[in-house]
């Protein structure tokens, strides 16, 4: 059976979301005849730690270099470059199966309502203008939508990464205990396709915009900071990957491969590398040219486990941020907590009660 061959429900939702059915078969051959698996998931060829001077630590107020980012960044701000890109698709199963982004995380007030409400303030101080932009899955879209238009977070730009089909180990479909096929979001290296099929590349340099910063809906410290914005300028790279002193943290982390400097993630170390070999990781926060945005990479295709229906599933998924290995980039050493703090990510429900008193350290916080 192929996918001409699905129910109508499943037809229009993937027809909705921007199925590539040539990619799909293309992929799923891939995997039935190995050539997507586990092990071709690992990079090849001599990993090393970062070497001095591949990280730089984002100055703090009062340091040298400080000023200098500040002023860039608040000029870039305030001439309208800076555009924001919240991540806010998946499929919305953490949280017990509600959509993570409207949920309550402080004082009654939702992921969305706090990052968004982060980025007015910055606008109303700075006499600026942010433009925002959401990315949904097929599995959030609905909410998220709804939520901002009955909250009135301003003008929003939401767009939709794309959706797939898991497959079983030997490169079939796989279907559920009811006998029904099985979507899911292909991870955010969807952003980079999804920003221009959708237009919104093109809306954001309309609106004269140069630069975009992309955090996770869930990680609270990811703010539009003028000093991290100035730090991404005056690197004059075309990327800055936000990267945070490890606490027994694992997932990517910058490393080099045959010497090139690049974010390499988690599942892609061979198990004989030693992760804690390099003391930083990926934050999943960057800032991005408009103009890099604008092309298309070979971003690698990851083979993912997953249990599902207590069977195992596959899953392909890509991740933004491989960008690195095709562009210049800065890798900016970010505190973690504090005032300044940008890494609070709030994976499960209780990672929330536990970051209470941080969330609102952070809220009380002026960035302007």
């Amino acid at each position: 059976m192929t996918v001409r061959d699905l129910d109508r429900e499943t037809t229009a939702l993937l027809e909705r979301f921007g199925f590539d059915e040539e990619l799909f078969e293309a992929l799923r051959r891939r995997v039935a005849a190995g050539e997507l698996s586990p092990e071709a998931n690992l990079v090849r060829g001599r990993i090393e730690p970062p070497r001095p001077g591949d990280v730089t630590r984002l100055a703090a107020p009062g340091e040298e270099g400080y000023e200098e980012a500040r002023a860039a960044g608040l000029d870039a701000l305030r001439n309208g470059e800076v555009a924001q890109v919240v991540l806010a698709g998946g499929m919305a199963t953490r949280f017990g199966g509600v959509v993570k982004a409207v949920v309550p995380a402080v004082d009654g007030r939702s992921f969305l309502d706090v990052k968004l409400g982060q980025t007015r303030e910055l606008e109303r101080a700075l006499d600026a203008s942010v433009p925002v932009a959401l990315m949904t899955s097929f599995a959030t879209d609905e909410a998220v939508r709804g939520h901002v238009e009955g909250r009135g977070l301003g003008d929003v730009l939401v767009f939709s990464q794309f959706v797939s089909l898991r497959l079983d180990e030997h490169g079939e479909l796989f279907r559920d205990d009811e006998g029904r096929v099985s979507p899911y979001a292909p991870g955010h290296g969807d952003l980079l396709p999804a920003l221009r099929s959708s237009g919104t590349v093109e809306r954001l340099r309309e609106r004269g915009v140069r630069f975009v910063t992309v955090s996770n809906v869930d990680n609270l410290g990811a703010r539009v900071d003028p000093a991290v914005v100035g730090s991404h300028l005056v690197a004059g790279r075309p990327l800055t990957c936000e990267v945070a002193v490890k606490e027994g943290d694992l997932g990517g982390a910058p490393v080099r491969v045959d010497g090139k400097l690049q974010l390499v993630e988690g599942p892609r170390f061979p198990p004989d590398f030693d992760q804690e070999r390099v003391p930083v990781f990926n934050t999943n926060t960057a800032s991005v040219s408009v103009d890099a945005l604008d092309h298309d990479y070979g971003l690698t295709w990851l083979y993912v486990r997953k249990t599902v229906d207590g069977r195992a599933a596959v899953q392909l998924e890509r991740l933004y941020n491989e960008l690195s290995a095709f562009l210049p980039t800065t890798y900016l050493e970010v505190p973690r907590r504090g005032p300044r703090g940008r890494f609070l990510p709030i994976k499960e429900p209780e990672d929330l009660e536990l970051a209470q008193a941080d969330l609102r350290e952070l809220l009380a916080a002026s960035l302007a």
